[in-house]
């Protein structure tokens, strides 16, 4: 009795001590520390590079790097890493330790520099909200791993290794893409919002983004965004927030903030 009182007490204060907020005020369990999802994130990346071809028109690769680079200027942590994907998948991804990825397919959906900062923006919103360690959280305190965090300050066993590659996705086969929730996709896309309306770039674009998504789905949303909002509600939730965002951009616009980025 006396050690199950004790476990549980240990639980609880883990799941306490865990506890994060997510930068819209959300509360988020956090059980993981920032350099293991980094150095996950950053070892996932390079083998994804490895056996990816990766693109090779430095028009298309300056490109994408000049947009990522807009969107993530200020936010600390030095340049971001990207690497664009000879893929005919329209999909992008960004992971801890400020990785990104973009399949060249995305640029036939997004239309242009403004499209393409809303999806860089969202996949950046994920990382900046912390969606991953989130994810990975709740998968080991479904599966029982609380007992399993400790480790992750030395050796990772393979048991816990497995549910945290798991839960990052890794090895998916439209590269590493979480299955986020519903929930942290819109958060995500409010977050995106802002940031690319903070870079100078039109918020009014992230509608026409997935307008075009759609068309090019049929409606329908791709298999490997399976969890991820419809194209209907995503649109509303973007304009619900657009009041906002385009007030943000205007200031930026002001301030000397603009698109640079040609295709």
């Amino acid at each position: 009795m006396a050690i199950s009182w004790r476990a549980s007490l240990l639980g609880w204060i883990i799941f306490v001590t865990a506890c994060a907020m997510s930068p819209t005020g959300r509360q988020q369990l956090a059980l993981l520390p920032a350099q293991q999802l980094d150095a996950m994130g950053a070892e996932s990346f390079a083998k994804l590079k490895q056996s990816k071809p990766l693109e090779t028109d430095k028009r298309i690769n300056n490109y994408v790097r000049c947009v990522v680079w807009d969107i993530t200027a200020g936010l600390g942590g030095g340049q971001w890493e990207v690497a664009v994907f000879r893929d005919k998948t329209p999909n992008a991804f960004a992971l801890p330790g400020g990785k990104i990825g973009v399949y060249s397919g995305l640029l036939k959906v997004a239309k242009n520099q403004h499209q393409l900062a809303a999806v860089i923006g969202h996949e950046v919103g994920h990382v900046l909200a912390n969606h991953a360690n989130e994810r990975v959280s709740q998968q080991l305190a479904v599966q029982g791993g609380l007992g399993a965090v400790g480790s992750l300050a030395g050796n990772v066993d393979p048991g816990t290794q497995k549910a945290l590659l798991q839960g990052l996705g890794l090895g998916a086969q439209f590269g590493i893409l979480l299955p986020f929730s519903r929930t942290q996709e819109t958060e995500a896309d409010i977050i995106g919002l802002d940031l690319m309306a903070r870079a100078g770039y039109d918020p009014r674009e992230s509608v026409a983004l997935w307008q075009n998504m759609a068309r090019a789905t049929g409606g329908q949303t791709p298999q490997f965004m399976s969890t991820h909002p419809s194209h209907g509600t995503r649109t509303q939730t973007l304009q619900g927030h657009m009041g906002q965002a385009m007030q943000t951009y205007q200031t930026a616009r002001a301030r000397g903030r603009q698109p640079r980025c040609k295709r």
